[in-house]
């Protein structure tokens, strides 16, 4: 089952590459939230921290990571469900992934 999800990821993010308004940040966090997705044995809704994914994308700034992650959720390739529980994740569904 991981190996089907490998594929589909990395036929997802071949596609996202083509994309012109992405940047490299933009990348760096859907590679982060695939990372995620593949430990979890998940191909659509990912649990995840903000600290979790800033660490695993090397964005080093709050702001810097709010900035790509909000564009993501614009140009409607993430949905995101945040979790204002302190001892839940919150919720990333990636939108269209192949």
């Amino acid at each position: 089952m991981k190996t089907d999800i490998a594929k589909k990821g990395l036929i997802y993010l071949d596609n996202v590459c083509h994309d012109p308004r992405l940047t490299v940040w933009h990348i760096s966090l859907l590679l982060a939230i695939a990372r995620l997705a593949y430990r979890q044995n998940e191909d659509k809704i990912i649990r995840v921290s903000r600290s979790k994914l800033m660490t695993m994308s090397h964005i080093n700034t709050a702001p810097t990571y709010h900035k790509y992650f909000k564009e993501l959720q614009n140009y409607n390739y993430i949905k995101y469900t945040p979790s204002y529980h302190p001892g839940y994740r919150s919720i990333v569904e990636i939108l269209n992934p192949y």
